[in-house]
């Protein structure tokens, strides 16, 4: 485990951090390949801060594969998905020279974490998460692959000595788990998990559904009106952007109680073009929804071109994705194997004996 240190966060946190090889604390983050787009609220609320976080942290990020298998899902689907989700964290500026992408599934460590996290986890303790008993409350047939999904998510980010996880409020239960298995495994065995603390990105942008804007933008709630996917057409696009709902009034306005279609709209303008969202309202003085619906339309269509460009290309030549994927593993599997030591030996298992030579009869 390396040496940690006190580093103030941009979001004033004070927190203990692990330093990778290139002096940096390490920070990971993934997202699973569930649909063959992410959507606006997807980018500008996770991807655009994994590209910032390029700069000050040595960074992971995965396609969570493993997790997608706890819904059923096709395997030529998941195959495909599984690149389309790759392809678009590069796409959204991921590097992949600094930062190492890759598929959950391609480093084994994972699961066999994952599996010694199971083992210190209490039955009534993996019931109370949230996650499963809203998705069983709603009909999901849920699998033990559901239940135990938390665990399988801390063994992913304690193998790599994270001193920070990007998450969201919504995630904050699943960290804290993390952070319980980490200090009862480092109580009963020995000292070898870093506890990892969250990064809560206060500024993230948290995009609303076009059709129901007091609600999030979400692949699993949102009509496919209420989306804007990111490999949409671009008419296609600009259409759900001009049947957003707003209201009666005619003001524009950044009043979220009040006005939250108006205000979603002047959020993803802001964000996207970089001007303050009460200049972009102040902008619109004298003019009416047609008119913003129309320029936020304009706006993102032109912001998202070049993504789509790239992920054209990306897409097209599959074996130079996968090569990225396979260097990516390779980077984090030196890092997962040397977790996964530490890991074997505080608990008790055997290490892995090279096979002797069997002699050849009658020599």
């Amino acid at each position: 485990m390396g040496s940690g240190r006190l580093r103030d966060v941009p979001d004033r946190m004070a927190v203990m951090t692990s330093d990778a090889p290139q002096g940096q604390p390490r920070i990971l983050s993934g997202m699973q390949p569930t649909s063959d787009s992410l959507h606006i609220g997807n980018y500008l609320g996770a991807l655009v801060n994994w590209v910032k976080l390029q700069d000050e942290f040595d960074a992971y990020y995965f396609v969570a594969d493993l997790h997608a298998l706890t819904v059923p899902t096709d395997p030529e689907v998941l195959r495909r998905r599984t690149r389309v989700t790759a392809a678009q964290f590069i796409a959204g500026g991921v590097d992949p020279e600094r930062s190492a992408v890759f598929c959950q599934s391609h480093v084994t460590e994972h699961a066999e974490l994952g599996w010694v996290m199971n083992c210190l986890t209490g039955f009534g303790e993996a019931s109370r998460m949230t996650q499963f008993k809203d998705k069983t409350a709603k009909g999901q047939n849920a699998n033990v692959g559901l239940f135990t999904y938390p665990m399988l998510m801390a063994a992913d980010i304690l193998m790599y000595d994270a001193a920070y996880v990007p998450v969201g409020e919504d995630q904050r239960q699943h960290l804290e788990i993390t952070r319980d298995l980490a200090e009862r495994f480092n109580t009963r065995f020995g000292e070898a998990l870093v506890v990892p603390e969250p990064y809560i990105v206060k500024e993230s942008a948290k995009v609303m559904d076009l059709q129901e804007p007091t609600a999030k933008m979400s692949k699993t709630t949102s009509s496919p009106k209420g989306l804007i996917d990111l490999m949409e057409d671009p008419a296609k696009i600009a259409k759900n952007i001009r049947s957003a709902v707003t209201d009666t009034d005619t003001e524009v306005r950044y009043d979220v109680e009040n006005k939250p279609g108006v205000s979603n709209l002047l959020v993803i303008h802001s964000v996207l073009s970089g001007t303050p969202v009460q200049q972009v309202a102040d902008s619109f003085a004298g003019k009416g929804y047609g008119d913003l619906k129309k320029e936020v339309a304009d706006v993102v269509v032109t912001a998202i071109e070049p993504f789509q460009k790239r992920m054209t290309e990306l897409l097209d030549d599959e074996a130079e994705l996968d090569r990225i994927l396979a260097s990516g593993a390779e980077r984090a599997r030196e890092v997962a194997q040397a977790t996964m030591a530490r890991v074997r030996d505080r608990v008790g298992l055997l290490p892995a004996a090279a096979p002797t030579a069997v002699p050849t009869a009658g020599r």
